[in-house]
């Protein structure tokens, strides 16, 4: 078959703009989308008897205020949205860096989609589960081989739950030793996830921030002066957020431990280190990885994620309980940890996303997933050796190889035309592709963060690069196109700054919007 190749360098996107409203708003009453069957007579007398097998207090007093939406209509609805996103299906997802977006095996959806799959329930007798439980088991195996770990929970329901698991474990076991009180600092680096320093202050630490030399490393002599008998604990991510990968790591733990405290790592985002480099040989006493990054789970949204979280053998008993073990030929919940900071979440993990992650890592091997890395590192260096070729992009700090993403800048093009990182953002979607910045606040100035996993051909790359060369042509040439971004995409320019910095205007759930333009219209 003849290759057809694309003479244009950007594709020509126009994206579908229903200006659907929002479920709550197409409520008509009396409108059925399903008729749900009678009440179970004896749950009814019960209820009317006050002796309900449902507690009093999980009885619902009034209705529950869902939309009335017949089915035809809740279907259209569903579908016009799915028309007016981005995604990791739809284009090219290489701006969503520090996310590691990469393709979901189709065939791994098919498994969790399995009737015996989907059936199960968290409070199911264990005899009933061992099939899943085996599962939970051998992907714990699986974690231990990666890391070097000597033990794995899958509870937290996210990267930023497993940091917050982690400072628990960190402040119990200085408690178990008598230094509960003495020992009340977290210190971490600038460019680590900012959820890092902040799940560490919830627990009630003070944290210190090391910033880098001039290369972009972590300042080992600022980590020597920080710290002293008050440490607790070191939480970095490595590579950090910029690509820049330490390699003096293990002398970082070594002066901690020397302290006294402890060291977690935060490998949400593994990709460029699989079968490269081990927790365990850096010294750390605590790791998590994000199934939904590395191991090829979704995200969805922020829901079923997994923040799967290991520690050393020492550190066993202090774990998130239940954990899943093997013995005498049968797989359980073993709930009897001396130490235990409890639960996190609700149960013990999201099984779809565990099972996706174990088929993920079966169906590459252990020389599957470090060509799993080594993809991921040749092709974010590629794209890094093209965008610094751009005009009025640069990547700040030291020069010559990043791991598996790299935070640019576009301070020269702003400073030249005016164009900013957030107007980029808005022309990006013209070209049907996603761009991130970075955290706030902004370290590197006018940032923009690119992470290309293994997933991406040289085409796809070059896909990316051509639109970010053409926005940085019109940015030089005709500002006000990027600047009136975007022209054929769903979304519209906004006044960041008087909505998302004023938490008195945010609505997350419609309850919440209710309420507020009530009050909004009494005062008027």
């Amino acid at each position: 078959m003849q290759r057809i190749t694309r003479t244009n360098k950007t594709r020509d996107f126009h994206q579908a703009k229903w200006n659907e409203p929002i479920i709550f708003e197409l409520h008509q009453p009396g409108e059925k989308g399903v008729e749900l069957p009678p009440v179970n007579k004896e749950v009814a007398l019960a209820v009317g008897d006050g002796i309900s097998v449902i507690p009093e207090a999980m009885q619902r007093k009034g209705r529950l205020g869902l939309p009335e939406i017949g089915q035809a209509r809740v279907l259209r609805h569903y579908v016009r949205l799915s028309q007016e996103t981005l995604g990791s299906d739809f284009n090219v997802e290489i701006g969503q860096g520090t996310c590691t977006m990469k393709y979901i095996p189709k065939i791994n959806e098919l498994l969790i989609r399995d009737p015996k799959m989907m059936e199960l329930h968290p409070l199911q007798n264990e005899e009933t589960v061992q099939g899943m439980l085996e599962i939970f088991h051998k992907l714990d195996l699986c974690m231990r081989e990666i890391s070097g770990m000597d033990c794995f929970s899958f509870q937290p329901g996210s990267g930023t739950q497993a940091l917050f698991a982690m400072a628990s474990i960190v402040r119990k076991y200085h408690e178990s030793r008598g230094e509960g009180d003495q020992r009340n600092e977290i210190i971490t680096t600038i460019f680590s996830h900012p959820s890092q320093a902040a799940t560490a202050a919830v627990k009630g630490y003070k944290i210190i921030t090391l910033h880098p030399d001039e290369d972009g490393f972590p300042d080992i002599d600022k980590l020597k002066a920080a710290v002293s008998e008050r440490t607790a604990g070191f939480v970095v991510a490595n590579p950090e957020d910029t690509g820049i990968f330490n390699p003096r790591i293990k002398e970082f733990t070594d002066i901690v431990h020397q302290a006294g405290g402890l060291c977690f790592y935060d490998q949400a985002n593994a990709n460029g280190l699989l079968g490269i480099t081990r927790a365990k040989e850096a010294g750390f006493d605590m790791c998590f990885f994000n199934l939904h990054k590395t191991f090829a789970a979704p995200h969805m949204c922020g829901g079923p994620a997994t923040g799967a979280l290991g520690v050393i053998a020492k550190l066993k008993e202090f774990l998130p309980a239940p954990i899943v073990e093997h013995r005498d030929g049968k797989y359980s919940l073993q709930y009897d940890l001396e130490q235990s900071i409890g639960k996190v979440r609700s149960f013990h993990g999201v099984a779809q996303t565990v099972l996706r992650a174990y088929a993920w890592i079966r169906a590459l091997g252990a020389e599957g997933l470090k060509e799993v890395a080594k993809i991921a590192v040749l092709n974010n260096n590629y794209m890094y050796h093209k965008v610094l070729a751009i005009r009025g992009a640069s990547a700040p700090y030291v020069k010559g190889h990043r791991l598996e993403q790299v935070r640019y800048s576009w301070e020269q093009m702003t400073k030249e035309t005016g164009v900013t990182t957030e107007d980029v953002t808005r022309r990006m979607t013209d070209f049907g592709l996603h761009y991130w910045t970075s955290h706030h606040p902004y370290i590197v100035k006018q940032p923009f963060t690119l992470e290309p996993t293994e997933s991406y051909s040289k085409e796809d790359l070059d896909e990316y690069i051509h639109a970010l060369e053409q926005i940085s042509k019109e940015a030089y040439e005709n500002p006000e196109i990027v600047k009136s971004a975007p022209h054929n995409s769903t979304i519209h320019k906004m006044d960041e700054q008087d909505f998302l910095d004023h938490p008195d205007k945010w609505c997350i759930t419609w309850r919440s919007y209710l309420k507020k333009t009530a009050v909004v219209e009494a005062a008027k």
